[in-house]
């Protein structure tokens, strides 16, 4: 999930630097969608430490999760959390620290001529255009959340991503929550049967087939959405108040997930609770093992957690410019605590015996 032009073919290769360890290098690879705020944090980590290099090479949530699984990554980045197969596949959950890093949200481009004003939706609405059940734009059901608002008469044409996505799995998975019929439909999962609608590849596709067909409504990341400057819905809810997704009501939904945090950080937050909470939001994770002796370095293993620290604290400063959500506060602490749990041959990485 992020602008495909933004990448090259082979992924991104990132230097930073590292204070005294001239040799430490790091590989990392996986999701796309954080590829540019971590681009930015290594240019910006980098000043203070010149001497560390890290590769991350943006593949894909699924090659990452490989990677790390064979170890041939020392890091990965994953747009959703590892499930069940995956984890008894890298050793056990007790064996993986699951690290947010920001957040991102998934936005509901559309294409309305002659509508003015702000498209509100809720996610029954959203579930039944999914599912073809509602079929025009001045269905009674969208004309209620719009009261005042002249909606034409015009057919909906609902697009949809046709290749494996976390924006996939973030769509069908809030969905899910908000339709039982939709749930048992269609599901959810990074790549699905879709009932109706047409489909495009990436957010790239998506985008192309809703700013060329009048009255089409698609989903795609909310920094593509701003960076091509297409208009969005706002979303009604868990608590009933309309929010449009910004860096601020995407990070109040990570807050909103707090309490479900004690067990571990891959937590889901989209529809959380919250009056600024925005609906449809999700975190982006960074994967390593809870022991870095896979790392056969101890250097590296310092290097990695000392960057991980600051990316995820002075680190989330920059994330807004970039269109990302950064950490709230709670959970900033959060995963503080999961960066300090790291061990090295099971002693933490700042008392281990060099």
């Amino acid at each position: 999930m992020r602008i495909q032009s933004f990448l090259a073919a082979a992924g991104l290769a990132f230097v930073l630097g590292g204070a005294a360890h001239a040799d430490v290098r790091l590989q990392g690879g996986g999701a796309t969608f954080p590829a540019p705020i971590y681009q930015r944090w290594v240019t910006e980590y980098q000043k203070a430490h010149p001497d560390i290099k890290i590769d991350y090479q943006a593949i894909g949530s699924g090659g990452g999760i490989k990677g790390i699984t064979d170890k041939t990554f020392d890091w990965a980045g994953s747009d959703a959390p590892m499930s069940k197969k995956e984890l008894q596949a890298a050793g056990g959950a007790e064996k993986i620290v699951e690290i947010p890093t920001v957040a991102g949200a998934v936005v509901l481009a559309y294409n309305l001529p002659g509508f003015n004003g702000e498209l509100k939706l809720d996610g029954p609405v959203l579930a039944d255009i999914y599912l073809g059940q509602i079929k025009k734009w001045n269905d009674p059901r969208i004309a209620a959340l719009n009261e005042g608002a002249a909606l034409p008469d015009l057919a909906i044409t609902s697009v949809h991503r046709t290749d494996g996505s976390g924006t996939n799995y973030i769509f069908t998975n809030y969905l899910s929550t908000q339709s039982e019929n939709f749930k048992n439909k269609i599901g959810s999962g990074k790549q699905v049967e879709w009932p109706t609608g047409t489909g495009g590849p990436q957010n790239a596709g998506v985008t192309q087939i809703v700013q060329t067909t009048h009255g089409a409504l698609g989903y795609v990341e909310l920094a593509y959405a701003l960076e091509n400057k297409i208009p969005f819905a706002t979303l009604k809810n868990r608590d009933g108040h309309f929010v449009k997704a910004s860096a601020e009501s995407v990070s109040m939904a990570g807050e909103g997930a707090l309490n479900q945090m004690s067990h571990g950080l891959a937590v889901n937050i989209w529809d959380q609770h919250g009056q600024k909470a925005y609906p449809i939001s999700s975190f982006t994770y960074v994967i390593v093992y809870k022991d870095l002796d896979y790392l056969k370095d101890q250097e590296k293993a310092r290097a990695l957690t000392d960057f991980l620290r600051w990316a995820t604290s002075e680190g989330e400063t920059l994330a807004p410019s970039l269109d990302y959500a950064p950490l709230s506060a709670g959970v900033q602490k959060k995963v503080a605590s999961a960066i300090n749990s790291l061990t090295w041959s099971g002693h933490p990485i700042a008392t281990a015996s060099r």
